[in-house]
C-alpha cells in the first residue's frame, strides 16, 4: 500500500506527510504539490526541501492560467491579502476540490489507493472557506470513486477535526514541530517562520502556538 499527500509545504499539509510517513514508510509516500501560479513560490521549495529531508518522492503539477483564480490575491500579487467581508479575498475558487481531481488519476497510476489532504473544518470556520470541510471532501470523494471506478479509493482527512493547537501536538509527539516551524511556510505573503502575522493563516498559527504551549504548562 502507499499514499499520495498533497503537500503545499506548510504546516498543515507537512504533518499530514509525516502521518503519512509514519503509517505507510517513507519510500511508499509521495509529495505532491501544484504550481498554479500562487503569490509566492517558497511554500514550494520549502515543500521540496521537507520531502527531500524525510526521503520521499516529491512530484509536481503544472496547472494552466484558470480563468477565475485572478480574483483570489494568492494568485493576483496586484491584490492586497484581505479579510473584508464573508469571504476573505485569500480564497481561491475550487482550488482543493480540483487538487483532488487532478491527484486521484496519478495516485491510480501508481498504485496508491489514497489521496491525504491537510484540510481543516476549524480554518474553513475561521476564513469561511467552504472547501475545507469534511462534508465538501466526501462530495469529491464521491466523484472520484466514480472516476476511478473505484469504491475503496480515499481521500484522508487526518487533520479535519483538529484545532491547530491538536495539529501541533500531533508534530511534537512526533519530535518534528521544531523542524516543521523552521521550514514550513504558512504565511500568505510568503515570509518564513513568524510570518507577517497579519494574513489569515499566521493569525491562526499564531493562536495555535500560543495555545499549545499554553497546555504543556497547565
Amino acid at each position: 500500500m502507499s499514499a499520495v499527500v498533497l503537500h503545499s509545504g506548510g504546516m498543515d499539509s507537512s504533518i499530514c506527510l509525516l502521518l503519512a510517513c509514519r503509517f505507510f514508510g517513507n519510500t511508499k509516500v509521495v509529495s505532491l504539490g501544484f504550481n498554479y501560479a500562487q503569490r509566492h513560490k517558497s511554500e514550494v521549495d520549502a515543500a521540496r526541501f521537507i520531502a527531500s529531508h524525510l526521503g520521499v518522492k516529491r512530484v509536481e503539477m503544472d496547472i494552466p492560467k484558470i480563468l477565475g483564480w485572478e480574483t483570489s490575491s494568492l494568485v493576483n500579487t496586484s491584490l492586497p491579502i484581505t479579510q473584508e467581508g464573508a469571504m476573505p479575498n485569500s480564497f481561491v475558487p475550487g482550488r482543493n476540490g480540483l487538487f483532488l481531481m487532478m491527484a486521484a488519476p496519478y495516485a491510480k497510476s501508481i498504485g496508491a489507493n489514497c489521496l491525504h489532504i491537510g484540510v481543516m473544518e476549524q480554518e474553513g470556520a475561521n476564513s469561511g472557506y467552504p472547501d475545507c470541510s469534511r462534508q465538501y471532501i466526501d462530495l469529491v470523494q464521491a466523484v472520484i470513486r466514480s472516476d476511478l471506478q473505484d469504491e475503496a479509493f480515499s481521500v484522508v482527512t487526518p487533520l479535519i477535526h483538529m484545532s491547530k493547537a491538536e495539529t501541533l501536538a500531533v508534530a511534537a509527539s512526533m519530535g518534528k514541530l521544531e523542524f516543521l516551524l523552521e521550514h514550513t511556510i504558512s504565511c500568505y505573503q510568503g515570509i518564513p517562520h513568524s510570518g507577517c502575522q497579519t494574513c489569515p493563516a499566521c493569525i491562526l498559527r499564531s493562536k495555535g502556538l500560543k495555545e499549545f504551549y499554553l497546555s504543556k504548562h497547565r
